[in-house]
């Protein structure tokens, strides 16, 4: 079982993430920080995902889950070389994929059912999310 996310990690993920966000267009804010803008292009390049499957929001609590583990000047070298930091690019994929980052503290959740795991695998969805009226898999699709 995954660790319990306290108050404590909540804070500080929520101030992590609108530090985050404090930046306005591009890659990084003018102050050389990245932002949410800039993670979400960058996390683009590096999944291949099309913008539109990458959700903002989601972006906003990856990216304050690196910033809080001590990722934020990694992050701004992976932004201008992409093949900068293999390992942290990967982990990067793995939080967009899985929906599941670290906090510093132990894993946390950032999203269930807007992970790209369920884009890449076609063949099924989210459980827990309606497919259609009852019986729907019963027929073929068309």
């Amino acid at each position: 079982m995954p660790p319990i996310l306290t108050r404590r990690d909540a804070i500080l993920g929520a101030l992590a993430a609108a530090l985050a966000t404090a930046g306005s267009n591009g890659f990084a804010a003018a102050d050389g920080d990245l932002d949410v803008n800039g993670f979400l292009a960058l996390s683009t390049t590096l999944t291949g995902a099309p913008a539109s499957l990458v959700d903002r929001d989601v972006a906003t609590t990856l990216l304050g889950g690196f910033i809080a583990t001590g990722n934020g000047d990694a992050l701004k070298r992976l932004v201008a070389d992409p093949t900068s930091d293999r390992e942290l690019g990967d982990a990067i994929v793995a939080a967009w994929y899985s929906g599941v980052y670290s906090t510093g503290k132990g894993e946390a959740v950032a999203t269930f059912d807007h992970a790209l795991v369920w884009q890449a695998l076609s063949f099924t969805k989210a459980p827990g999310n309606c497919g259609g009226e009852t019986g729907y898999w019963s027929q073929l699709p068309g």
